[in-house]
């Protein structure tokens, strides 16, 4: 049997949710679990300012679009194509293009669909090692896996600032 890839799934947009539902539902009753393996929604933790209070929420990562890793033949083609709310395949006509062993990575996926688990905690201090920043400590405030960034509250000028930060630029401080 051929290996499952991830796919992208162009839907309608605000549908990602339904999408997602409709297509598990549909494996489970057509016992497809082995050939399409997972349906993701990629979301990503914003911080957004509330009445004066920082709030920490989810968005889509990308708005429109379903991750489906799955094993590509004609019948799971049909599955996925047909699902309400899915208007087709990313790729060149009706040929759907798997996502590069890269494009995963940079998603935070591992090729058999775990994703890759961060060693930060939030409240954990760390060290910026590059950019504007670099060689400042901070307090981790938020992990954003999808991204693989984290939000870091560094001090300047006397006060605390929240900045975005690659997990690749920064080291535990011990």
């Amino acid at each position: 049997m051929a290996e499952a890839q991830w796919y992208v799934v162009h839907t309608y947009s605000g549908y990602e949710n339904n999408v997602k539902i409709n297509l598990e539902k549909t494996i489970e009753n057509r016992k497809l679990q082995d050939v399409i393996l997972d349906v993701r929604v990629p979301m990503q933790d914003t911080l957004e300012l509330k009445n004066g209070t920082r709030v920490l929420k989810k968005k889509m990562m990308f708005p429109g679009y379903v991750l489906v890793n799955m094993v590509m033949n004609d019948n799971t083609w049909y599955v996925v194509r047909n699902t309400r709310g899915v208007t087709g395949f990313v790729g060149p006509g009706s040929k759907p293009v798997p996502l590069t062993e890269t494009e995963i990575e940079n998603m935070g996926l591992l090729s058999d669909g775990t994703e890759v688990i961060p060693e930060f905690v939030e409240g954990e201090t760390v060290i910026i090692q590059s950019g504007n920043w670099r060689n400042t400590p901070g307090e981790i405030k938020a992990i954003n896996n999808s991204k693989r960034t984290i939000m870091v509250e560094v001090t300047m000028f006397g006060r605390a600032t929240i900045v975005e930060v690659s997990f690749d630029d920064v080291i535990i401080q011990k």
